[in-house]
């Protein structure tokens, strides 16, 4: 009580001080009294962030950042080397230029650059604030320079600003529970679109700009809700008390919200029926980033989850039905992150380090479990033909089985930024959800159709929740105390064991069977949208994938990791690649061609004539003879 009220005081003398006043007094303060004050700090005085998108200079965008008084000798400001939802290095300090402290007199003080994302300031008492600016990622993902995922990267044009935030605020290590306030100061005509709370819009009358400020609990919130101002095309609509607000920027007017919104709609309608009464949110954003054609535009197409958004770039030139089935695809597969592991996840995720991160054991729940609800859903309510989930399940086995198939996933999980597993990270939208298939089938047949993977789900989001993080070690014991016997072996044998998944034992308890078939493969370079090549970005060279390579290529000689020298006489790397791949969209069976390649340090020649490239590749099809017991065990899974 007695901590409350000197709490109390001091908050009462601080605000009717000036901080340099409120700096004396905080001097002469007992080691209780400076305690209380951190807190009175961390609790009730938020650090003020601003950030102006009306004078941006050079695609950079201006940041001041007041944090308030400071006791302490020396504080640390960080932007986040790895954010939540990504398993890569971003290092978003190395976008930032020009960064510098000032003390209340307006004069510089010296900060000290530890590393790409963290500063120094000694002497921090006379610390008034930071500026600094902010270079996008967008227009420069096809230099040199390591860039973050586009979805989780940032834009800064005169018409769109993608504002993931924690690419412009960051944090301090000693105020970690601080509250935030995020200004806004953009043109007076720009349309915005943010979930975080809005607590005031104030006008310039002079030059008719606006700034917004919203308000963050901490800094978790700062980086989970990200904000697009510009020319925006937004629609909002209202699924099962859900309020959806859909925001569109497509920078040559191709595409438009209402009509993404149809697709968007239906979709998340099939989504709330499958996930039935599973809390959610009562607001969930989608912001769609299209790129345009160019260098300048990004190119990691896909999505970021946050609890209640999702950030997506696709490029803009898609056709209505690729885009529409790009968006039934990606954006599923975040909105079933509200299940893990935004409400059942571990300690590693709830208590997240952003400048030295740790990693849960279980990706193939975060993302595998989540990957197979936004496959299964499709074809659970009827908006997909049991034909097509048929080929989605047997294109993730083939391509699954071109990366580590014996490699433990929980310990891939937990050394995801190391090699070899960060080259098999693509694996858990793959292996991940064949995992989460497979444990569905087998508690599906266990429980007559009573219980599935996502009833469990379920379960363990009502024991824990957004809040209570389970623990890492235990969570594979207690799923198999929740559920089967033979769900813990197969945890135990398939995920954090080695041995690859033998798929035909579970599609024969469904009356499913896997066989191969030729397929005439569309280009020489390329299967479906899957290139055969791939790059070294610090090299520039390009090799063929450690995958299975069609007939065309294979009858040529051409193996696995081999690195392309020249073809026709022309040398080809990374800068230039894509003229020739547009070339052979051309080329036809009695096309002569000659690769010049390196492997493993020896220069090989192989040429011949292109040939029809046939791949091998897994179907999977119902059996013409299933029992009735397999066929119950089909609708039980595929079946309402």
């Amino acid at each position: 009580m007695k901590k409350s009220f000197y709490l109390l005081l001091f908050i009462g003398i601080t605000y009717g001080c000036s901080p340099k006043a409120g700096q004396e007094l905080a001097s002469n303060t007992t080691p209780e009294g400076v305690r209380a004050i951190e807190e009175a700090q961390a609790d009730e005085i938020p650090i003020a962030s601003h950030i102006d998108l009306v004078n941006v200079r050079r695609d950079k965008v201006t940041v001041e950042i007041n944090p308030g008084a400071f006791t302490q000798d020396q504080v640390t400001y960080r932007l986040p080397k790895v954010v939540q939802g990504t398993y890569a290095v971003s290092n978003f300090g190395s976008f930032i230029d020009n960064f510098k402290a000032y003390d209340y007199s307006g004069a510089e003080i010296p900060t000290d650059k530890v590393d790409d994302n963290t500063w120094v300031v000694s002497n921090a008492s006379s610390l008034d604030k930071f500026t600094y600016q902010v270079n996008d990622t967008y227009d420069i993902e096809t230099t040199e320079k390591p860039t973050p995922f586009s979805p989780s990267g940032t834009n800064i044009e005169k018409d769109n600003f993608v504002l993931n935030l924690h690419g412009f605020v960051g944090y301090f290590d000693e105020l970690k529970d601080a509250s935030y306030t995020v200004d806004i100061k953009a043109p007076g005509d720009m349309l915005k679109s943010s979930a975080l709370p809005l607590a005031s819009s104030t006008t310039n009358e002079a030059d008719g700009t606006v700034t917004d400020t919203y308000t963050a609990e901490r800094y978790f919130d700062v980086t989970d809700n990200p904000m697009m101002y510009g020319k925006l095309d937004i629609e909002e609509f209202r699924v099962g008390g859900i309020n959806i607000l859909l925001s569109v920027y497509s920078p040559n007017g191709i595409h438009s919200a209402a009509k993404i919104k149809e697709t968007v709609n239906t979709m998340m309608e099939a989504q709330k029926t499958y996930l039935g009464d599973l809390d959610s949110t009562p607001r969930y954003d989608v912001y769609l980033y299209l790129a345009p054609d160019g260098d300048k535009a990004p190119q990691g197409f896909g999505a970021l989850e946050h609890h209640t958004s999702t950030i997506v770039v696709l490029p803009e030139s898609m056709s209505d039905e690729d885009l529409a089935e790009a968006m039934t695809d990606v954006v599923s597969h975040e909105f079933f992150h509200i299940v893990t592991p935004l409400s059942v996840h571990s300690e590693d995720v709830h208590y997240f380090d952003y400048n030295e991160p740790t990693f849960s054991k279980h990706l193939w729940m975060y993302e595998g479990v989540t990957e197979y609800f936004a496959t299964h859903f499709q074809v659970y309510e009827d908006i997909q033909s049991k034909e097509d989930f048929y080929s989605t399940i047997a294109e993730k086995i083939e391509t699954s089985l071109g990366l580590d198939d014996e490699m433990s996933f929980t310990e891939m999980s937990e050394n995801v930024l190391d090699e070899p597993y960060a080259s098999n990270y693509f694996n858990v939208y793959q292996k991940g959800a064949l995992i989460g298939m497979s444990i569905d089938i087998l508690m599906r047949e266990e429980s007559k159709g009573e219980r599935s993977m996502l009833s469990l789900m379920k379960e363990l989001s009502a024991q824990y929740g957004k809040e209570n993080p389970f623990e890492d070690d235990n969570i594979i014991d207690q799923i198999t105390s929740m559920t089967y016997p033979s769900v813990g072996e197969f945890l135990q044998t398939h995920v954090v064991g080695t041995t690859p998944i033998n798929y035909q034992d579970f599609f024969s308890r469904v009356g499913l069977e896997l066989i191969e078939e030729d397929v005439v493969t569309t280009f020489f370079f390329i299967d479906q949208q899957v290139p055969y090549i791939d790059a070294n970005p610090a090299t520039k060279e390009v090799f063929f994938r450690n995958t299975k390579l069609n007939s065309s290529i294979t009858a040529l000689g051409i193996e696995p990791g081999d690195v392309i020298k020249s073809i026709n006489g022309t040398v080809y790397n990374l800068d230039n690649i894509g003229a020739i791949i547009r070339a052979s969209f051309q080329w036809t069976p009695d096309t002569d061609v000659e690769f010049e390649l390196d492997r493993d340090g020896e220069r090989i020649t192989v040429s011949g004539k292109v040939g029809t490239p046939i791949l091998s590749k897994p179907k999977l099809q119902e059996m013409a003879n299933a029992s009735s017991e397999q066929i119950t065990n089909r609708n039980y899974w595929l079946d309402k």
